[in-house]
Order: C-alpha cells, then structure tokens, then sequence
C-alpha cells in the first residue's frame, strides 16, 4: 500500500512547490498575458416594431460603441404585423423585436426563430394635439360626434391592444383612418389631422406636440414585446450578442429612461 501512495504524495509536494514559486504571480517578472477575447466583427440587420425606435437607436448606438468592429445596419422600423410577413416571406435579418407575441409567433411557426425572449413592456394612452382643441379627457370621449379619431390597424399591435382597451370599456369608435403602424397614429395626431389617438405610452413622451392621457384600463392591456435572433441569421454571433445587450443593464436602462416597462 506504501508503494502506491508514494507518486500522490509525490505530486502532491511538487504542486506545492509550484505553487510556491512557478505559479506565484509576477514577482519573477515573467506572467503569462491572458488570452485576449477576439474583437465581434460581421454586419448586424434587425427589424424593429415602429414603437421602439427611440430606444433601439440608442442602443444600437452604444452597441457600436462597445462593439466597433461590427456594421450595424440602419434598422427596418415598422409594425409588427408587416415586419412579421416580411421575414416569413424570406427577408433577412438578424434579429426581430416585436410589440406582441402573436406577430412574433408567426416568425416561430415558420420554423424561423425559436425561443424569444420578453424584454419590455408597454401601454396605451390618448394622445391629442397640444390644448386638447376637442377637449377630450376619457375613452367614452372618442365616441363623441364630430371627433376626428385615428387608431392602428386591428392586425398591428398597438390596433389589437386599442380594441380590447375600448372594448373593455365599452365604447365604440369608428376611426378616420387605421394605420400601419403606430408613428403614423403619432404623426397624424401631432400635426392636428385628428383630435385623438390611441399609442403606447412611450410614443407620447417622444413628441412635444401632443399632450397625453392615461384612460381608465390602461394598465390592464399591456403589450408584451418579445425579441429573437433568427435562426438563419447572417451573422449568428453578431445576433446573439445585439440580443444579449438589449437584454442586459444597458439595454434595459435605455428601455427605461424612455418609459417602457420591466419585462
């Protein structure tokens, strides 16, 4: 039994004097550098629901800060719903955020992404011209005769979440106009097209001509906006790690200077 305990004795006094004198740091003068993680290089594309502008722009401007060997594209921003179609039908992109689950489940049915992430959320609120020239003030408001509303698209997400937030409170309007996407909804509103609209909380805050209300039942239709690499992305790595940075403090704390909710 001797015999076969000496070579782990054995090993173990040269690891301690290893330790204790090759390994013990810099003081010889000779420390090995650490290897350096190669620098993330390729090209990033994303698509982007219309309402996450303001903050994906910020943050693909401190993406590039941190990575500036990666190109990062000028963004696609529009409703989910078209952006939905678009990828389907073989656009290709990296990475796809979407202001509703049901729109990213068409890219996940199609066999195109899996596994998306929640990364914020988001509510409406009545958006009207500076002054509130209709003095509009509730939901039930929107029905008055001769108020000029516009609303997105039933298929849009900012569109379904207006018909359950209206539905809710049992008003019913008939809209101006339906609307693609909910910039176009902002837009409309802020140059005095029509007295009132329905957009997310954070379009609100990125306009100084409109003026915003928070009706009753506003907190209890909150869009949830997921966000996926694409399973055939051009440059995977670039993908993951854009997703990653959203996901992580930076993203978040953009998200959250710009209104949007906690996932």
């Amino acid at each position: 039994m001797r015999a076969l305990r000496r070579p782990v004795l054995a090993a173990t006094v040269l690891t301690a004097a290893l330790l204790a004198t090759g390994c013990a740091g810099p003081a010889s003068g000779g420390s090995t550098p650490a290897a350096s993680t190669p620098a993330l290089s390729g090209e990033l594309t994303v698509s982007a629901a219309a309402s996450l502008r303001g903050a994906f722009d910020e943050i693909a401007a401190q993406f590039s800060e941190e990575h500036p060997d990666v190109d990062v594209r000028p963004f696609s921003y529009d409703g989910s719903s078209t952006l939905a179609t678009q990828i389907v039908e073989g656009d290709q992109v990296d990475v796809f955020a979407s202001a509703d689950q049901k729109n990213m489940q068409k890219v996940v049915d199609a066999g195109l992404a899996s596994n998306p992430t929640l990364f914020a959320t988001n509510t409406l609120v009545i958006v009207v011209p500076k002054g509130d020239p209709a003095g509009i003030r509730t939901l039930a408001d929107l029905a008055k005769p001769g108020v000029t509303v516009v609303l997105c698209a039933p298929e849009v997400p900012c569109g379904s979440a207006a018909q359950t937030l209206l539905a809710g409170a049992g008003v019913t309007v008939t809209p101006a106009s339906q609307e693609q996407n909910v910039t176009a909804v902002l837009t409309k509103v802020a140059a005095g097209e029509a007295d009132a609209g329905l957009v997310y909380t954070t379009d609100a805050k990125s306009s100084a001509d409109v003026e915003a209300i928070v009706p009753d039942g506003a907190d209890e239709v909150v869009n949830q906006y997921p966000i996926v690499a694409l399973d055939d992305a051009p440059d995977p790595e670039v993908a993951a790690a854009f997703v990653a940075f959203v996901l992580g403090p930076r993203g978040q704390a953009v998200l959250a200077d710009l209104g949007f909710g906690a996932p």
